[in-house]
């Protein structure tokens, strides 16, 4: 999570704190918001009785009736206010919704044993930032209300990741410190997710049925760098002469097939950060991994038109999409300093280059690369998972607990006792990354007595100065906020951390609440198989079939926002990732141990009713976050004219590749979130019938909104198509505006459309 601008929303905070705290005083509160170790399989040998899927696949099962499973699918709209709500990423507070680029969509996957249906998971991919303890709340409370069917699934069995995409709405999160740059928490983009999420659980458990599931991998060579390979490098040599690559370059997917040859689905482990959009953009969209989940199901359309592409995160905290590397936007020319990632001794000038950089466009061109480079590697797999993939069987677990990570006590590798500590940020998370460099004075590999300007310190020690125990436990790492320690008006971020591991047959999967580290990752992935293999979880005996390796791999950041999780290598660098290591230099060690130790609870011979201790429960805020965005009052019109008038049409003609628009007399977008439906459309003239080719789903048609008159309440629309060089039937076209106006007095919401002229596309 890049954190452009921290230190400015720092030193605002502190002054609208106080500002806060005295018109508390005098006029009381404000409204509230409601508020494998993984192995290549490069060959499996052909099992008996085949289901075919098309002319290029089929999937492999055995005769086995346990090589089945109870298999859902589901996708639904979560897109939430597009227009004045602080995207959520970047922490930039001046980074406001204009607009939608892409709508945003919840993807379930739910695996079940068909003998034992009561042993199932719920496996959920949002175009989010992250999972947040307060959303997954309010989806497990959700499922309560859905019926005694929906009592199966609960916090033991239910995970909530996100994409890590920087371009979504703000303001739904439960902790205070990314409240801060977002106004606080907004009940409608909190509900806009939660609501879709359970909706996309309902059509998953609805289309529940008999399936198959494989799992293969590839390589993905050209999506992802490493944008910290200073600290990667401070890890062992011989560790890391393992490896070919500083970032992991495998892509894992999980075949969703249903007994009836039918595909469902397919489900992908990838790490590449959501920052191909850069943080200029004002526009809503899912980054890269909505790009190319919207391909794949694009692709799918006309032969499984309910199949859903779930693009999931890995170990995603030091990678970058921004593959061309790091240079200095100052006119020289040269690549960032290596070490801290600056130019001239400072960071702002400093950015990560995507493969379209040069294009003025926010990041788009290079967005839909990246996007469509996973895509290609996806659909590359899925089509020859037919001669390379592994039939997964065996029982489904999961388990789930909370822990306190203020103080944890565990041994460390070398034998000796240590502590994790309450969680604090370095002053290096200040600094940003090269996908989203920070303010000021602030660098990236800063240990020991930071250089930032000492006023920094002053407002470090206004909101909390950290004591001496809590310094050395964090050593090296210079606190600069001491947020797991800091509880006014309500926690800065948590200590109470989800631990869940979920269980496929042979596939185990680390359900992060953190951004795990290329190498953090590896460790992670690599303890949890060798300590599966020493408990036998994927022995002939446990699986009822033949010995099997375990597959891991490792999804997040799930279920809460805990950050960034470095090796304690990298957490003695002090960039960007390891300061923002919550918890001290061994939050890693401290995750595998929990996880390594909770492991015998996904044994077949344990059920569904054996689990851990919850632990303690975190704090859900969502009644007492404050909220300082503005609510919508009213929307008019300029004088004689109305709601959906064209101000200005398009031109006769197009050719390809270039932009048609059109403005129209608007109304604010916030007033109705139209899930489900669009803001804008392109229609096509055939047979005489007007006929949708593009919608708010599609990457070529933008939808931008602007206020006009803050006063008067007057706004105004664009909808504009980036015309296509390929797949655009010449003709005649339109472009259709959807919206929602409020009546000044009474606060009634309505509906108009406004449609633009005629053009042909030649």
């Amino acid at each position: 999570m890049a954190r452009v601008h921290i230190a400015a929303a720092l030193a605002t905070a502190c002054f609208g704190l106080l500002v806060a705290f005295h018109l508390i005083a005098q006029f009381g509160l404000p409204n509230v918001g409601f508020f494998h170790f993984e192995q290549n399989r490069d060959a499996v040998a052909a099992a008996p009785n085949q289901i075919p899927f098309g002319p290029a696949n089929s999937q492999k099962a055995t005769s086995n009736d346990e090589a089945a499973y109870l298999l859902g699918t589901g996708k639904a709209d979560i897109t939430g206010p597009v227009v004045e709500i602080n995207l959520m990423g970047y922490a930039d507070p001046n980074q406001v919704g204009t607009g939608l680029r892409q709508r945003l969509y919840s993807r379930a996957f739910i695996v079940g044993e068909i003998d034992k249906p009561e042993e199932r998971i719920v496996y959920l991919v949002l175009d989010t930032q992250s999972g947040d303890t307060a959303v997954r709340h309010g989806i497990l409370e959700g499922l309560k209300e859905l019926g005694p069917a929906y009592a199966i699934y609960g916090k033991n069995n239910v995970a909530v990741t996100g994409t890590h995409s920087h371009s979504g709405p703000g303001a739904w999160l439960n902790y205070l410190l990314p409240q801060i740059t977002s106004k606080g928490f907004d009940e409608q983009s909190y509900r806009a997710i939660v609501d879709g999420a359970l909706l996309s659980v309902s059509r998953a458990h609805e289309s529940l049925a008999p399936g198959y599931l494989s799992v293969a991998d590839t390589k993905v060579h050209d999506a992802n760098v490493n944008r910290s390979p200073y600290a990667y490098l401070a890890n062992p040599e011989k560790e890391r002469a393992r490896y070919e690559h500083d970032v992991d370059k495998t892509m894992t997917m999980l075949k969703f097939m249903g007994e009836d040859g039918k595909a469902k689905g397919v489900l992908t482990w990838f790490p590449v950060h959501g920052t191909s959009m850069l943080g200029n953009n004002t526009l809503i969209s899912g980054d890269n991994k909505g790009v190319a989940a919207a391909l794949f199901e694009k692709d799918m359309q006309g032969f499984e038109d309910d199949f859903v592409a779930g693009f999931s995160q890995a170990n995603v905290g030091d990678t970058s999409p921004n593959v061309l590397g790091a240079y200095c936007e100052n006119g020289s020319g040269d690549k960032c300093n290596f070490e801290d990632s600056t130019c001239g001794g400072r960071s702002e000038q400093c950015h990560g280059r995507g493969p379209f950089f040069r294009e003025n466009d926010q990041g788009a061109s290079s967005c839909f690369e990246i996007g469509r480079r996973q895509y290609a590697g996806a659909k590359g797999l899925y089509d020859s998972m037919a001669t390379k993939d592994t039939a997964l069987i065996g029982p489904v677990r999961s388990l789930h607990t909370y822990r306190d990570l203020s103080s944890f006590t565990l041994q460390h590798p070398n034998g000796s006792l240590v502590n994790t500590c309450p969680a604090a940020l370095g002053y290096s998370f200040a600094a940003g990354t090269t996908d989203g460099p920070g303010a000021f004075d602030f660098k990236q590999n800063n240990t020991g007595s930071p250089n930032a300007n000492p006023v920094w310190s002053v407002v470090r020690n206004f909101l909390r100065e950290p004591s001496e125990d809590q310094k050395a436990c964090h050593a090296p790492k210079p606190i600069l906020l001491d947020v797991g320690e800091i509880e006014r008006p309500y926690l800065w971020t948590p200590n109470i951390v989800d631990i869940q591991l979920l269980r496929i047959g042979q596939l185990l999967i680390i359900v992060s609440p953190g951004e795990a580290t290329t190498m953090a990752g590896r460790r992670w992935k690599e303890a949890i198989a060798i300590s599966a293999s020493a408990l036998s979880l994927t022995s002939a005996e446990d699986i009822h079939g033949k010995d099997e390796d375990p597959i891991v791999v490792l999804g997040g950041p799930a279920n809460s926002y805990t950050h960034y999780i470095a090796t304690e290598e990298e957490y003695g660098i002090q960039r960007y990732e390891g300061a923002s290591t919550l918890y001290g230099p061994h939050t890693l060690n401290a995750y595998i141990n929990l996880t390594t130790s909770l492991l015998p609870y996904l044994h077949s011979a344990s059920s569904h009713t054996e689990n851990p201790p919850p632990g303690p429960q975190p704090p859900i805020h969502t009644n007492i976050s404050y909220n300082f965005n503005r609510k919508v009052r009213f929307d008019r019109t300029p004088f004689f004219k109305k709601f959906g008038q064209v101000l200005k049409d398009v031109n006769p003609a197009y050719r390809t590749g270039e932009k048609v628009q059109a403005k129209f007399v608007g109304a604010n977008p916030r007033n109705d979130l139209r899930l489900e439906g669009n803001f804008a459309a392109v229609e096509h003239l055939t047979h005489g019938e007007w006929r949708r080719v593009r919608d708010d789903s599609d990457w070529d048609l933008i939808f931008h909104w602007r206020r006009t008159n803050t006063v008067l309440g007057t706004s105004e629309v664009v909808v504009e198509w980036e015309v296509g060089k390929e797949g655009v039937e010449r003709g005649l076209y339109r472009l259709r505006y959807f919206g929602d106006r409020k009546e000044f007095g009474t606060g009634d919401i309505g509906p108009f459309e406004g449609v633009s002229g005629v053009f042909r596309v030649e």
